[in-house]
């Protein structure tokens, strides 16, 4: 006799199936990429501004503690349960949860942060020079991690301190009437409202603005040249710009790319569980989500590569170095 099998379910656990090899890849690599980063970036080497290196050093800095705190720490015991079921004997899950989502927070809002750095830079000449600055950098840097640690010790009292090692939105036991408590809903859907919704809108908005100063000011400038010179030469300020819109666009586009799914269906079991939406979502679509999501928080040193020559540099010389000194230790 043979059971008939959903195909949402069979991509399911095709999906529980190849995490078991994608995360702790991902972690692997992870963790040592987004170190690495922060020591190419953090020398100083790469031609970026001292603002933007803190900027970028802070966003590989928020990536790896998510590595660590939702990839490492969460998602790879609840494939491998029979392996980490130690972790029940540990009574700090709501601890857990505050450190995973603050590090969260802080690895989306930098970017958001940064965005808002590029949009002054270029579109606000009269602000950038004090706007602009390593000190304003870490100033604003350092608000928005207090602001977000703080935020998140809601979750210390949502959460209870027991881990639910199960794949879920909600990782540690919490009571039912936590799970089906409207303000607790309210308190959770605006969480995720805050992140990573509000900074969709703010980066797209940002992108955009940013993208119709440039179309008019090079327009405006190609003129002022030709007039002046009678051709067209190139312009090594507006050169010097497109290397500079190439990494903010494309950072924007991989961080919207990769929360898109985890956004839709964290919103949408949230409203589900309270009815107030009858269609339902299929669980693979979370998996999905999360994949991305983890995913996102190891791209940035890839694209750093790819659009920054020096850094590309910066990084083969990294590569290198141990055998460099293994091959001098021989000779």
């Amino acid at each position: 006799m043979f059971w008939y099998v959903p195909t949402e379910l069979r991509i399911l656990w095709a999906l529980y199936d190849a995490q078991r090899i994608y995360y702790p890849l991902l972690a692997a690599v992870g963790v040592p990429v987004n170190f690495v980063t922060i020591v190419i970036l953090s020398r100083g080497g790469c031609g970026l501004s001292k603002c933007v290196t803190r900027y970028l050093v802070s966003m590989a800095a928020a990536d790896l503690l998510v590595v660590i705190t939702d990839l490492i720490f969460r998602q790879i015991p609840i494939l491998y349960s029979t392996q980490f079921q130690f972790i029940w004997n540990f009574k700090v899950c709501n601890i857990h949860a505050v450190l995973l989502y603050a590090a969260t927070d802080c690895s989306v809002w930098f970017t958001v942060t940064f965005t808002f750095d590029r949009f002054v830079a270029i579109c606000c000449q009269k602000l950038k020079t004090k706007y602009c600055t390593e000190k304003t950098a870490a100033v604003v840097l350092g608000t928005v991690s207090v602001l977000f640690c703080v935020k998140n010790t809601f979750w210390y009292f949502m959460y209870g301190g027991k881990y639910w090692i199960s794949n879920s939105p909600w990782f540690c036991y919490i009571s039912r009437d936590v799970s089906y408590s409207q303000v607790w809903a309210v308190i959770e859907f605006l969480h995720y409202i805050l992140t990573p919704f509000v900074p969709f809108v703010l980066i797209l908005l940002l992108n955009a603005f940013t993208v119709r100063h440039i179309l008019v000011s090079s327009r405006v400038r190609r003129r002022l040249r030709a007039h002046s010179s009678g051709e067209s030469p190139s312009d090594p300020e507006m050169e010097k710009r497109r290397k500079s819109i190439i990494l903010l666009f494309v950072i924007s586009a991989n961080f919207i790319l990769l929360w898109a799914v985890f956004l839709l269906y964290s919103v949408w079991k949230r409203l589900d569980l309270l009815d107030f939406i009858p269609v339902y979502l299929p669980e693979f679509v979370q998996e999905l989500g999360f994949m991305l999501q983890l995913l996102s928080c190891c791209t940035n040193t890839c694209i750093y590569a790819v659009t920054q020559t020096k850094f590309r540099e910066e990084l083969k010389n990294v590569v290198k170095y141990p055998f460099t000194g293994i091959v001098k230790f021989i000779k």
